[in-house]
């Protein structure tokens, strides 16, 4: 068959096109199906597909749209980029597809959320200096100092679906924010990469902002003598190429996962100024899950040394 067509390709069903990637429904409510996030690791499904509209929406990020934003997102390529894709998946999986839909009153552009409705939302309604002790709690376990974590992050109040929570926040520059308790990851809109200019020529590159601070606390480095770049998302890869690459030298410690990996290869071949830095924490998932070992096994040590008692002589 001919490439498929953007209108051909709005037409294919999502949810089969999630399970012809491997994410699994793990539940539906009525037209809605809901998924852990294909963009990032969570405890709690907050992307949805309404299969009347073939429309997806994300409740982590904010983000949703049609099969064609899903694809350049997931895939990190631009629509001609997406459709190739498209075509060669259909061959080897035949979708089925959805016939035109009329615009129904009742059915919102975004995966059957009603317009103007902010429950579904994240809405920050306060920030300020870290102090809460469940947080600080939450950055111990993390490996992370909290004044360290306080040079970078703030203390958010937030409310989603009628009630009010309490995370990290780490913020973007445009008004979003990362948010990350013990219980919860997600993120307010806008969301976006975040970009520490300090005037430097050489960038280190993170996937989220844990190992960001990682690096800090790894390194010990009180001095900004770098330039850093937060992805917030692997899909902002792309879009955040422009500032990255108007730096002589690139460290990548992006995640040790396929996505990662895969993201980290393409670079390598792109730009001889990416440096692949991941070796450090080979055997782990992320630079915080290394750190987080790498600081059980001090505190491992400390416990094993058996204190020396002087008696008189």
């Amino acid at each position: 068959m001919n490439k498929l067509t953007v209108a051909e390709a709005r037409k294919i069903d999502m949810v089969d096109y999630l399970s012809s990637l491997g994410f699994p429904v793990t539940k539906i409510q009525g037209e809605d199906h809901w998924y852990f996030s294909p963009f990032r690791d969570e405890r709690t499904p907050s992307f949805k597909i309404n299969r009347r509209s073939n429309i997806w929406y994300d409740h982590g990020s904010g983000d949703g749209g049609n099969i064609i934003d899903f694809g350049i997102l997931y895939h990190r390529v631009d629509v001609r980029g997406f459709l190739e894709l498209l075509t060669r998946d259909y061959r080897q999986n035949a979708f089925s597809f959805h016939p035109p839909l009329k615009r129904d009153n009742n059915i919102s552009p975004v995966a059957g959320e009603k317009e103007n409705s902010t429950e579904s939302k994240i809405i920050i309604t306060a920030a300020r200096q870290l102090g809460n002790a469940g947080l600080l709690h939450y950055l111990n376990k993390r490996a992370i100092a909290p004044d360290l974590a306080s040079r970078f992050c703030q203390e958010v109040d937030f409310t989603l679906y009628k009630k009010q929570h309490t995370a990290i926040g780490f913020p973007n520059g445009k008004g979003g924010y990362e948010l990350r308790n013990s219980y919860f990851k997600g993120s307010s809109s806008p969301k976006t990469f975040r970009f520490v200019d300090n005037g430097s020529q050489e960038l280190q590159v993170f996937e989220g902002f844990f190992d960001f601070l990682s690096w800090f606390s790894h390194f010990k480095n009180d001095q900004l003598t770098s330039n850093f770049l937060v992805l917030n998302s692997l899909s902002f890869f792309q879009r955040a190429k422009q500032t990255m690459e108007q730096h002589n030298s690139i460290g990548l410690w992006l995640d040790r996962g396929t996505a990662g990996q895969a993201c980290t290869m393409q670079a390598l071949k792109s730009n001889s100024a990416y440096t692949d830095k991941s070796n450090l924490y080979k055997d782990f998932d992320d630079l915080n899950e290394w750190l987080v070992h790498q600081n059980q096994q001090k505190q491992s040590k400390l416990k094993t040394i058996k204190p020396t008692y002087y008696g008189r002589h």
